[in-house]
Protein backbone atom coordinates (compact mmCIF):
# COMPACT_ATOMS: atom_id res chain seq x y z
CA UNK A 1 0.00 0.00 0.00
CA UNK A 2 2.47 2.58 1.12
CA UNK A 3 6.81 1.95 2.03
CA UNK A 4 9.49 3.65 3.27
CA UNK A 5 12.95 1.81 3.93
CA UNK A 6 13.99 1.32 7.30
CA UNK A 7 17.94 -0.08 7.19
CA UNK A 8 19.93 -0.51 10.75
CA UNK A 9 23.42 -0.79 11.14
CA UNK A 10 23.31 -4.74 12.57
CA UNK A 11 21.11 -5.69 9.86
CA UNK A 12 23.80 -4.38 6.77
CA UNK A 13 25.81 -5.89 8.89
CA UNK A 14 24.35 -9.24 9.06
CA UNK A 15 23.39 -9.00 4.91
CA UNK A 16 19.91 -8.04 5.99
CA UNK A 17 17.56 -6.17 3.88
CA UNK A 18 14.81 -4.56 6.39
CA UNK A 19 11.72 -2.70 4.53
CA UNK A 20 9.72 -0.99 6.76
CA UNK A 21 6.17 0.39 5.48
CA UNK A 22 4.60 2.92 7.58
CA UNK A 23 1.27 3.21 9.37
CA UNK A 24 -1.26 2.93 6.67
CA UNK A 25 -5.14 2.00 6.55
CA UNK A 26 -5.65 -1.25 4.85
CA UNK A 27 -8.48 -1.18 2.31
CA UNK A 28 -11.35 -3.43 0.70
CA UNK A 29 -12.94 -3.08 -2.60
CA UNK A 30 -16.63 -4.87 -2.92
CA UNK A 31 -17.78 -6.41 -6.44
CA UNK A 32 -21.02 -4.56 -7.13
CA UNK A 33 -21.73 -7.60 -9.73
CA UNK A 34 -25.73 -7.28 -9.82
CA UNK A 35 -27.60 -8.25 -12.37
CA UNK A 36 -29.27 -4.55 -14.32
CA UNK A 37 -26.37 -2.41 -12.47
CA UNK A 38 -25.07 -0.36 -15.02
CA UNK A 39 -23.15 2.31 -13.31
CA UNK A 40 -23.10 3.95 -10.13
CA UNK A 41 -23.22 7.43 -8.83
CA UNK A 42 -22.83 8.24 -5.16
CA UNK A 43 -22.85 7.33 -1.28
CA UNK A 44 -24.14 8.61 1.81
CA UNK A 45 -23.23 6.99 4.82
CA UNK A 46 -24.56 7.13 8.49
CA UNK A 47 -26.15 4.82 11.10
CA UNK A 48 -23.45 1.51 10.61
CA UNK A 49 -24.54 1.34 6.85
CA UNK A 50 -23.81 2.60 3.51
CA UNK A 51 -25.93 4.03 0.99
CA UNK A 52 -24.85 3.39 -2.71
CA UNK A 53 -27.28 5.04 -5.74
CA UNK A 54 -27.05 2.84 -9.11
CA UNK A 55 -28.53 3.55 -12.70
CA UNK A 56 -32.21 2.11 -11.14
CA UNK A 57 -31.67 1.54 -7.44
CA UNK A 58 -30.22 2.09 -3.84
CA UNK A 59 -27.94 -0.55 -2.68
CA UNK A 60 -26.96 -0.73 0.91
CA UNK A 61 -23.94 -2.05 2.80
CA UNK A 62 -22.66 -2.68 5.88
CA UNK A 63 -19.95 -0.67 7.70
CA UNK A 64 -17.46 -3.74 6.30
CA UNK A 65 -18.31 -2.69 2.94
CA UNK A 66 -20.76 -5.70 2.11
CA UNK A 67 -23.89 -5.59 0.29
CA UNK A 68 -27.16 -6.15 2.38
CA UNK A 69 -29.98 -4.95 0.93
CA UNK A 70 -31.40 -2.52 -1.74
CA UNK A 71 -33.93 -0.34 -2.78
CA UNK A 72 -35.76 -0.66 -6.26
CA UNK A 73 -38.05 1.18 -8.97
CA UNK A 74 -35.97 4.57 -8.65
CA UNK A 75 -35.77 6.17 -11.85
CA UNK A 76 -32.39 6.99 -12.34
CA UNK A 77 -31.31 7.62 -8.65
CA UNK A 78 -27.90 10.24 -8.12
CA UNK A 79 -26.83 12.19 -5.05
CA UNK A 80 -28.05 10.79 -2.24
CA UNK A 81 -27.97 12.23 1.50
CA UNK A 82 -28.74 10.68 4.99
CA UNK A 83 -29.50 11.87 8.20
CA UNK A 84 -26.64 11.44 10.69
CA UNK A 85 -28.51 8.75 13.21
CA UNK A 86 -28.80 7.11 9.46
CA UNK A 87 -33.00 6.90 9.78
CA UNK A 88 -33.69 8.49 6.65
CA UNK A 89 -32.05 8.54 3.36
CA UNK A 90 -33.00 11.00 0.44
CA UNK A 91 -31.88 10.47 -3.01
CA UNK A 92 -32.56 12.55 -6.07
CA UNK A 93 -34.55 10.83 -8.79
CA UNK A 94 -33.52 12.92 -11.90
CA UNK A 95 -35.44 10.42 -13.97
CA UNK A 96 -39.15 11.36 -12.47
CA UNK A 97 -37.73 14.56 -11.19
CA UNK A 98 -38.44 13.83 -7.22
CA UNK A 99 -36.67 13.64 -4.33
CA UNK A 100 -36.99 10.02 -2.88
CA UNK A 101 -37.41 9.81 0.99
CA UNK A 102 -36.46 6.32 2.08
CA UNK A 103 -37.20 4.50 6.20
CA UNK A 104 -33.54 3.09 6.46
CA UNK A 105 -35.05 0.39 8.44
CA UNK A 106 -37.64 -0.97 6.27
CA UNK A 107 -35.48 0.03 2.99
CA UNK A 108 -39.04 1.21 2.09
CA UNK A 109 -39.75 4.51 -0.42
CA UNK A 110 -41.93 6.30 2.52
CA UNK A 111 -42.71 9.99 0.93
CA UNK A 112 -42.06 10.91 -2.81
CA UNK A 113 -41.34 14.93 -3.73
CA UNK A 114 -42.39 16.51 -6.73
CA UNK A 115 -40.11 18.76 -8.48
CA UNK A 116 -42.24 19.46 -11.39
CA UNK A 117 -40.76 22.79 -12.93
CA UNK A 118 -36.89 22.34 -11.94
CA UNK A 119 -35.56 19.70 -14.22
CA UNK A 120 -33.70 16.66 -13.35
CA UNK A 121 -32.55 16.65 -9.83
CA UNK A 122 -28.83 15.14 -8.72
CA UNK A 123 -26.97 16.82 -5.77
CA UNK A 124 -28.21 16.66 -2.47
CA UNK A 125 -26.85 18.34 0.78
CA UNK A 126 -29.19 17.97 4.05
CA UNK A 127 -28.72 20.37 7.16
CA UNK A 128 -31.28 19.51 9.85
CA UNK A 129 -34.65 19.07 7.85
CA UNK A 130 -33.21 21.38 5.33
CA UNK A 131 -32.60 19.75 2.11
CA UNK A 132 -30.68 21.79 -0.44
CA UNK A 133 -31.63 20.27 -4.05
CA UNK A 134 -28.76 21.06 -6.93
CA UNK A 135 -30.98 20.38 -10.50
CA UNK A 136 -30.52 20.81 -14.24
CA UNK A 137 -29.83 19.77 -17.70
CA UNK A 138 -26.15 19.93 -19.10
CA UNK A 139 -25.62 23.23 -21.27
CA UNK A 140 -28.80 24.36 -20.87
CA UNK A 141 -28.83 26.97 -18.32
CA UNK A 142 -31.89 26.26 -16.68
CA UNK A 143 -30.34 24.79 -13.48
CA UNK A 144 -30.38 26.15 -10.49
CA UNK A 145 -30.50 25.59 -6.53
CA UNK A 146 -33.56 24.66 -4.41
CA UNK A 147 -34.70 24.25 -0.63
CA UNK A 148 -37.18 21.63 0.52
CA UNK A 149 -38.32 22.16 4.79
CA UNK A 150 -38.31 18.63 5.22
CA UNK A 151 -40.52 19.01 8.44
CA UNK A 152 -43.74 19.92 6.28
CA UNK A 153 -45.35 16.68 4.78
CA UNK A 154 -45.79 18.07 1.37
CA UNK A 155 -42.97 21.01 1.21
CA UNK A 156 -42.84 23.94 -1.20
CA UNK A 157 -39.71 23.97 -3.28
CA UNK A 158 -38.19 27.83 -2.31
CA UNK A 159 -35.22 28.91 -5.03
CA UNK A 160 -32.22 29.89 -4.04
CA UNK A 161 -30.02 29.90 -7.83
CA UNK A 162 -31.16 29.99 -11.02
CA UNK A 163 -29.45 29.97 -14.39
CA UNK A 164 -26.95 28.16 -13.76
CA UNK A 165 -24.63 25.53 -16.33
CA UNK A 166 -26.74 22.05 -15.79
CA UNK A 167 -27.11 20.78 -12.48
CA UNK A 168 -24.46 22.04 -9.62
CA UNK A 169 -22.59 21.00 -6.86
CA UNK A 170 -24.47 22.19 -3.53
CA UNK A 171 -23.76 22.27 -0.17
CA UNK A 172 -25.58 23.94 2.98
CA UNK A 173 -24.93 24.18 6.39
CA UNK A 174 -26.63 27.31 8.89
CA UNK A 175 -27.38 30.17 6.84
CA UNK A 176 -25.33 29.43 3.85
CA UNK A 177 -25.82 27.87 0.23
CA UNK A 178 -22.51 27.30 -1.29
CA UNK A 179 -23.28 26.34 -5.13
CA UNK A 180 -20.54 25.99 -8.24
CA UNK A 181 -21.10 24.58 -11.68
CA UNK A 182 -19.15 21.42 -12.87
CA UNK A 183 -18.42 21.85 -16.60
CA UNK A 184 -18.02 25.55 -16.93
CA UNK A 185 -13.93 26.31 -16.75
CA UNK A 186 -13.16 28.82 -15.38
CA UNK A 187 -15.94 28.41 -12.66
CA UNK A 188 -17.38 30.94 -10.32
CA UNK A 189 -19.08 29.34 -6.84
CA UNK A 190 -21.41 31.32 -5.39
CA UNK A 191 -22.39 31.49 -1.51
CA UNK A 192 -26.18 32.85 -0.58
CA UNK A 193 -27.33 33.95 3.07
CA UNK A 194 -30.86 31.62 2.97
CA UNK A 195 -31.57 33.32 6.41
CA UNK A 196 -33.67 35.41 4.41
CA UNK A 197 -36.54 34.43 1.97
CA UNK A 198 -35.54 35.06 -0.94
CA UNK A 199 -32.06 34.15 -0.31
CA UNK A 200 -29.10 36.50 -0.56
CA UNK A 201 -26.16 36.28 -2.81
CA UNK A 202 -23.22 36.86 0.00
CA UNK A 203 -21.19 36.96 -3.33
CA UNK A 204 -19.22 35.09 -5.47
CA UNK A 205 -15.43 33.76 -5.71
CA UNK A 206 -13.63 34.70 -8.93
CA UNK A 207 -12.74 31.23 -10.96
CA UNK A 208 -10.65 33.01 -12.91
CA UNK A 209 -8.77 35.13 -10.48
CA UNK A 210 -8.15 31.71 -8.24
CA UNK A 211 -7.95 29.39 -11.03
CA UNK A 212 -10.79 27.14 -10.76
CA UNK A 213 -11.51 24.40 -13.32
CA UNK A 214 -12.50 21.12 -13.52
CA UNK A 215 -14.96 21.30 -10.34
CA UNK A 216 -15.31 17.62 -8.87
CA UNK A 217 -16.65 18.49 -5.44
CA UNK A 218 -17.59 20.69 -2.56
CA UNK A 219 -19.06 20.47 1.09
CA UNK A 220 -19.44 22.87 4.18
CA UNK A 221 -18.31 22.65 7.84
CA UNK A 222 -21.46 21.66 9.88
CA UNK A 223 -21.56 25.54 11.24
CA UNK A 224 -22.02 26.62 7.50
CA UNK A 225 -18.73 28.99 7.91
CA UNK A 226 -16.08 27.48 5.93
CA UNK A 227 -16.64 25.64 2.62
CA UNK A 228 -14.15 23.17 0.71
CA UNK A 229 -14.13 23.37 -3.31
CA UNK A 230 -12.92 20.42 -4.97
CA UNK A 231 -10.95 21.63 -8.78
CA UNK A 232 -8.58 19.42 -10.43
CA UNK A 233 -6.45 22.83 -11.34
CA UNK A 234 -6.16 24.14 -7.76
CA UNK A 235 -7.18 21.25 -5.21
CA UNK A 236 -8.44 21.11 -2.15
CA UNK A 237 -9.51 25.18 -1.16
CA UNK A 238 -10.88 26.08 2.06
CA UNK A 239 -13.39 29.81 1.44
CA UNK A 240 -14.58 31.38 4.75
CA UNK A 241 -18.27 32.00 3.64
CA UNK A 242 -18.59 35.27 5.04
CA UNK A 243 -15.72 37.36 3.24
CA UNK A 244 -14.94 34.93 0.44
CA UNK A 245 -11.68 34.38 0.77
CA UNK A 246 -9.10 31.37 0.63
CA UNK A 247 -8.06 30.11 3.94
CA UNK A 248 -6.04 27.55 3.13
CA UNK A 249 -5.42 24.59 0.68
CA UNK A 250 -5.12 20.65 1.85
CA UNK A 251 -2.15 19.85 0.35
CA UNK A 252 -0.82 21.21 -2.73
CA UNK A 253 -0.71 20.41 -6.77
CA UNK A 254 3.01 19.21 -6.25
CA UNK A 255 2.16 16.61 -3.83
CA UNK A 256 -1.41 15.27 -4.88
CA UNK A 257 -0.76 11.88 -5.60
CA UNK A 258 -3.49 12.43 -9.06
CA UNK A 259 -6.14 14.69 -9.84
CA UNK A 260 -8.34 15.38 -7.19
CA UNK A 261 -11.53 13.84 -7.27
CA UNK A 262 -14.02 14.06 -4.11
CA UNK A 263 -13.89 15.31 -0.41
CA UNK A 264 -15.97 14.78 3.15
CA UNK A 265 -15.97 15.76 6.45
CA UNK A 266 -16.34 13.81 9.45
CA UNK A 267 -19.66 13.87 10.94
CA UNK A 268 -17.57 16.40 14.02
CA UNK A 269 -15.88 18.59 11.67
CA UNK A 270 -12.59 17.38 12.65
CA UNK A 271 -10.90 15.71 9.65
CA UNK A 272 -10.90 16.11 6.08
CA UNK A 273 -11.15 12.83 3.83
CA UNK A 274 -10.49 13.02 0.08
CA UNK A 275 -9.90 10.95 -2.85
CA UNK A 276 -7.94 11.14 -6.11
CA UNK A 277 -7.93 9.33 -9.68
CA UNK A 278 -4.70 8.30 -9.07
CA UNK A 279 -1.55 8.35 -12.24
CA UNK A 280 -0.46 5.21 -12.20
CA UNK A 281 -1.96 2.41 -10.83
CA UNK A 282 -5.53 3.03 -8.82
CA UNK A 283 -7.44 5.39 -7.08
CA UNK A 284 -5.99 7.32 -3.66
CA UNK A 285 -7.52 8.74 -0.44
CA UNK A 286 -6.09 11.34 2.35
CA UNK A 287 -6.87 12.48 5.43
CA UNK A 288 -6.06 16.02 6.77
CA UNK A 289 -6.42 17.37 10.21
CA UNK A 290 -9.05 19.90 9.44
CA UNK A 291 -7.61 22.27 11.94
CA UNK A 292 -3.77 22.35 11.01
CA UNK A 293 -3.53 20.84 7.36
CA UNK A 294 -1.71 18.34 8.23
CA UNK A 295 -1.83 15.47 6.00
CA UNK A 296 -2.59 11.82 8.28
CA UNK A 297 -2.80 9.28 6.06
CA UNK A 298 -2.16 8.34 2.26
CA UNK A 299 -3.21 4.87 1.25
CA UNK A 300 -3.66 3.82 -2.32
CA UNK A 301 -6.47 1.52 -3.77
CA UNK A 302 -5.52 -2.00 -4.42
CA UNK A 303 -7.76 -2.99 -7.10
CA UNK A 304 -7.39 -1.02 -10.58
CA UNK A 305 -10.24 1.43 -10.92
CA UNK A 306 -11.16 5.05 -11.71
CA UNK A 307 -12.91 7.17 -8.92
CA UNK A 308 -16.39 7.56 -8.88
CA UNK A 309 -16.23 11.97 -8.98
CA UNK A 310 -17.70 13.10 -5.86
CA UNK A 311 -18.64 9.38 -4.61
CA UNK A 312 -16.82 10.04 -1.27
CA UNK A 313 -18.33 9.32 2.30
CA UNK A 314 -16.93 8.54 5.67
CA UNK A 315 -18.84 6.27 8.74
CA UNK A 316 -17.13 6.54 11.74
CA UNK A 317 -13.26 6.07 11.23
CA UNK A 318 -13.39 4.60 7.63
CA UNK A 319 -14.19 6.00 4.17
CA UNK A 320 -15.88 4.49 1.58
CA UNK A 321 -16.33 5.58 -1.98
CA UNK A 322 -17.26 4.34 -5.71
CA UNK A 323 -14.80 2.64 -8.24
CA UNK A 324 -15.51 2.35 -11.86
CA UNK A 325 -13.46 -0.58 -13.59
CA UNK A 326 -14.63 0.77 -16.34
CA UNK A 327 -12.66 -1.72 -19.33
CA UNK A 328 -14.17 -5.08 -17.63
CA UNK A 329 -17.96 -3.03 -16.62
CA UNK A 330 -16.82 -3.58 -12.89
CA UNK A 331 -18.33 -1.32 -10.19
CA UNK A 332 -16.38 -1.43 -6.37
CA UNK A 333 -17.64 0.04 -3.22
CA UNK A 334 -13.96 0.64 -1.99
CA UNK A 335 -13.71 1.01 2.06
CA UNK A 336 -10.45 2.47 3.81
CA UNK A 337 -10.47 0.50 7.05
CA UNK A 338 -9.45 2.69 10.15
CA UNK A 339 -8.79 6.38 8.09
CA UNK A 340 -9.45 8.87 10.57
CA UNK A 341 -7.74 7.46 13.78
CA UNK A 342 -4.70 8.22 14.89
CA UNK A 343 -1.27 6.33 13.56
CA UNK A 344 0.67 3.68 14.61
CA UNK A 345 3.88 2.67 13.64
CA UNK A 346 5.50 -0.84 14.11
CA UNK A 347 8.95 -2.36 13.36
CA UNK A 348 10.59 -5.60 12.93
CA UNK A 349 14.21 -5.98 11.84
CA UNK A 350 16.50 -9.40 12.00
CA UNK A 351 19.06 -8.64 14.86
CA UNK A 352 21.41 -11.79 13.35
CA UNK A 353 22.20 -13.58 10.28
CA UNK A 354 19.81 -16.28 9.07
CA UNK A 355 20.21 -19.77 7.94
CA UNK A 356 18.10 -22.56 6.34
CA UNK A 357 16.77 -25.00 9.01
CA UNK A 358 18.60 -22.55 12.06
CA UNK A 359 16.81 -20.70 14.64
CA UNK A 360 17.05 -16.58 14.43
CA UNK A 361 15.55 -13.82 16.09
CA UNK A 362 13.86 -10.52 15.31
CA UNK A 363 13.18 -7.91 16.96
CA UNK A 364 10.19 -5.09 16.66
CA UNK A 365 7.85 -2.69 18.38
CA UNK A 366 4.60 -0.82 18.09
CA UNK A 367 4.57 2.36 18.90
CA UNK A 368 1.61 5.66 19.17
CA UNK A 369 2.39 9.18 18.48
CA UNK A 370 1.36 10.02 21.66
CA UNK A 371 3.98 8.24 23.21
CA UNK A 372 2.11 5.99 25.51
CA UNK A 373 2.60 2.54 26.32
CA UNK A 374 1.07 0.24 24.39
CA UNK A 375 0.74 -2.52 26.94
CA UNK A 376 0.20 -6.29 25.52
CA UNK A 377 -0.88 -6.41 21.89
CA UNK A 378 -1.19 -9.19 19.87
CA UNK A 379 1.42 -9.20 16.45
CA UNK A 380 0.47 -11.57 13.69
CA UNK A 381 3.41 -12.73 11.70
CA UNK A 382 3.35 -14.42 8.28
CA UNK A 383 6.23 -15.76 6.60
CA UNK A 384 6.80 -15.51 2.78
CA UNK A 385 9.40 -18.01 1.27
CA UNK A 386 11.04 -17.04 -2.25
CA UNK A 387 8.48 -19.72 -3.82
CA UNK A 388 5.57 -17.48 -2.51
CA UNK A 389 4.87 -20.17 0.16
CA UNK A 390 3.36 -18.27 3.32
CA UNK A 391 3.14 -19.54 6.73
CA UNK A 392 1.54 -17.76 9.68
CA UNK A 393 3.88 -18.32 12.47
CA UNK A 394 3.02 -18.44 16.19
CA UNK A 395 1.78 -15.06 17.23
CA UNK A 396 3.71 -12.95 19.63
CA UNK A 397 2.46 -10.44 22.22
CA UNK A 398 4.10 -7.15 22.88
CA UNK A 399 5.93 -6.01 26.16
CA UNK A 400 4.29 -3.30 27.98
CA UNK A 401 6.65 -0.86 26.61
CA UNK A 402 5.63 -2.29 22.58
CA UNK A 403 8.39 -4.68 22.33
CA UNK A 404 8.77 -8.21 21.09
CA UNK A 405 10.45 -10.40 19.90
CA UNK A 406 10.36 -13.20 16.82
CA UNK A 407 12.10 -16.24 16.72
CA UNK A 408 11.71 -18.68 13.58
CA UNK A 409 13.71 -21.29 11.53
CA UNK A 410 13.16 -20.47 7.79
CA UNK A 411 13.00 -24.20 6.22
CA UNK A 412 14.71 -22.29 3.36
CA UNK A 413 17.28 -19.79 1.40
CA UNK A 414 17.06 -17.30 -0.36
CA UNK A 415 14.89 -13.78 0.14
CA UNK A 416 12.23 -14.56 2.94
CA UNK A 417 9.90 -11.79 3.88
CA UNK A 418 8.16 -11.41 7.00
CA UNK A 419 5.22 -9.33 8.15
CA UNK A 420 3.82 -7.85 11.18
CA UNK A 421 0.53 -7.07 11.31
CA UNK A 422 -1.60 -5.12 14.32
CA UNK A 423 -4.97 -5.17 14.06
CA UNK A 424 -5.52 -1.73 15.65
CA UNK A 425 -8.21 -0.64 18.83
CA UNK A 426 -10.48 2.44 18.94
CA UNK A 427 -8.24 4.77 19.93
CA UNK A 428 -5.05 3.89 16.81
CA UNK A 429 -4.90 2.90 13.41
CA UNK A 430 -3.85 -0.63 12.56
CA UNK A 431 -0.67 -1.32 11.49
CA UNK A 432 1.91 -3.47 9.49
CA UNK A 433 5.50 -4.25 8.10
CA UNK A 434 7.66 -5.99 6.03
CA UNK A 435 11.19 -6.62 6.51
CA UNK A 436 12.97 -9.04 3.86
CA UNK A 437 15.50 -10.97 5.02
CA UNK A 438 18.36 -12.91 3.00
CA UNK A 439 18.05 -16.62 4.34
CA UNK A 440 21.61 -18.61 3.93
CA UNK A 441 21.39 -22.18 2.51
CA UNK A 442 22.25 -24.42 5.05
CA UNK A 443 25.76 -25.63 5.24
CA UNK A 444 26.53 -29.66 3.84
CA UNK A 445 30.22 -30.98 3.64
CA UNK A 446 31.10 -34.29 1.74
CA UNK A 447 33.79 -37.10 2.70
CA UNK A 448 34.47 -39.83 0.35
CA UNK A 449 36.42 -42.64 1.48
CA UNK A 450 37.41 -45.73 -0.56
CA UNK A 451 40.68 -47.97 -1.89
CA UNK A 452 43.36 -45.43 -3.45
CA UNK A 453 44.70 -48.26 -5.85
CA UNK A 454 43.15 -50.46 -8.25
CA UNK A 455 42.84 -52.62 -11.37
CA UNK A 456 41.72 -51.68 -14.77
CA UNK A 457 38.36 -53.55 -15.69
CA UNK A 458 37.95 -54.26 -11.67
CA UNK A 459 34.98 -52.65 -9.74
CA UNK A 460 35.70 -50.23 -7.80
CA UNK A 461 33.75 -48.96 -4.49
CA UNK A 462 33.80 -45.88 -3.11
CA UNK A 463 31.55 -44.65 -0.30
CA UNK A 464 30.50 -40.89 0.67
CA UNK A 465 28.45 -39.73 4.07
CA UNK A 466 26.89 -36.29 3.26
CA UNK A 467 27.23 -34.27 6.56
CA UNK A 468 25.37 -30.80 7.51
CA UNK A 469 26.35 -28.61 9.64
CA UNK A 470 24.20 -28.65 13.45
CA UNK A 471 21.97 -30.86 14.79
CA UNK A 472 19.94 -30.52 11.41
CA UNK A 473 18.94 -33.58 8.86
CA UNK A 474 20.22 -34.56 5.55
CA UNK A 475 18.16 -33.67 2.52
CA UNK A 476 15.48 -36.58 2.45
CA UNK A 477 16.18 -36.59 -1.12
CA UNK A 478 18.87 -35.58 -3.78
CA UNK A 479 21.83 -37.08 -5.87
CA UNK A 480 25.53 -36.62 -6.02
CA UNK A 481 26.71 -35.68 -8.85
CA UNK A 482 30.28 -38.04 -10.03
CA UNK A 483 32.66 -36.89 -13.21
CA UNK A 484 35.69 -38.79 -13.50
CA UNK A 485 39.02 -37.94 -15.07
CA UNK A 486 41.09 -40.17 -16.35
CA UNK A 487 45.18 -39.25 -17.24
CA UNK A 488 47.91 -42.08 -18.75
CA UNK A 489 50.40 -41.59 -21.88
CA UNK A 490 47.67 -41.51 -24.37
CA UNK A 491 45.99 -38.39 -22.26
CA UNK A 492 42.89 -37.59 -20.33
CA UNK A 493 39.02 -38.36 -20.36
CA UNK A 494 36.36 -37.39 -18.20
CA UNK A 495 33.12 -38.91 -18.41
CA UNK A 496 30.16 -38.44 -16.09
CA UNK A 497 28.81 -41.35 -14.36
CA UNK A 498 25.62 -42.21 -13.12
CA UNK A 499 23.83 -40.17 -10.70
CA UNK A 500 24.13 -41.58 -7.20
CA UNK A 501 20.98 -41.32 -4.81
CA UNK A 502 21.36 -40.13 -1.31
CA UNK A 503 20.16 -42.33 1.37
CA UNK A 504 17.94 -41.60 4.21
CA UNK A 505 21.06 -41.18 6.63
CA UNK A 506 23.17 -38.80 4.05
CA UNK A 507 25.33 -41.77 3.03
CA UNK A 508 25.98 -43.13 -0.83
CA UNK A 509 28.03 -45.49 -2.65
CA UNK A 510 29.85 -44.85 -5.74
CA UNK A 511 30.16 -47.84 -7.77
CA UNK A 512 32.62 -47.44 -11.08
CA UNK A 513 34.70 -50.38 -13.15
CA UNK A 514 37.94 -48.18 -14.69
CA UNK A 515 38.16 -48.94 -18.00
CA UNK A 516 42.39 -48.49 -18.55
CA UNK A 517 45.61 -48.03 -16.11
CA UNK A 518 46.20 -44.61 -15.32
CA UNK A 519 45.44 -42.19 -12.48
CA UNK A 520 41.74 -41.60 -12.04
CA UNK A 521 40.24 -38.06 -10.25
CA UNK A 522 36.40 -38.80 -8.88
CA UNK A 523 34.93 -35.31 -8.28
CA UNK A 524 31.94 -35.59 -6.57
CA UNK A 525 29.28 -32.84 -5.72
CA UNK A 526 26.16 -32.09 -4.25
CA UNK A 527 24.67 -29.15 -6.25
CA UNK A 528 22.60 -28.09 -3.32
CA UNK A 529 18.40 -26.57 -3.41
CA UNK A 530 16.18 -23.99 -1.99
CA UNK A 531 17.57 -25.40 1.45
CA UNK A 532 21.61 -26.82 1.33
CA UNK A 533 24.17 -25.31 -0.28
CA UNK A 534 26.34 -26.58 -2.80
CA UNK A 535 29.52 -29.11 -1.56
CA UNK A 536 32.40 -30.92 -3.36
CA UNK A 537 34.99 -33.18 -2.76
CA UNK A 538 37.67 -35.21 -5.06
CA UNK A 539 39.00 -39.07 -4.66
CA UNK A 540 42.38 -39.89 -6.67
CA UNK A 541 43.15 -43.70 -7.67
CA UNK A 542 45.50 -45.25 -8.99
CA UNK A 543 44.50 -48.10 -11.23
CA UNK A 544 47.34 -50.83 -12.54
CA UNK A 545 46.68 -51.93 -15.75
CA UNK A 546 47.32 -51.11 -19.82
CA UNK A 547 46.59 -47.93 -21.02
CA UNK A 548 44.40 -47.31 -23.94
Amino acid sequence: MIGSVLASTMAAAAGLIAATAPAAARDTATLIQIQGVTGVVDTAAAGGRVFVSANDRILVADAHGTLTGSVTGLANPTGLAVTPDGSRVYAALSGSNEIAEIDAASLAVVRRINLAGYPSPVNLSLDGDQLWVGYGIKNNFVGGVLGLDLSIAAPTPVQVATRMYGAPLVAGAGNTVFTAEAGINPATPRVYDVSTTPATLRGVIDGADNGLSNLTDLTITPDGTQAISVFATSGFDVWDTTTLTKVRSYGSKADYPGAPGAVALSANGAHVATAFYGTMYGPYARVYDAATGTRTLQAQMSHKGDLVTGSLSVLGDDVYALINDWPYNRFYLWRVEGALLRASTLSLSATTAATALDPFTMTGRLAFPDGSAPGAQPIEITRTLPDGTAATLPGVTTAGDGTFTVTDTPPAGGSVSYTAIWDGNPAFRWSQTTTTVDVAQHPTSLIVTGPTTGNAKKPLTLTGQMSTAGNVPTPVSGSIVVYRVYTNENGSVGADLPLMPLAADGSFTITDTPPVGGQYTYHIRFDGDDTYAYAYTRHDVTIRGAGA
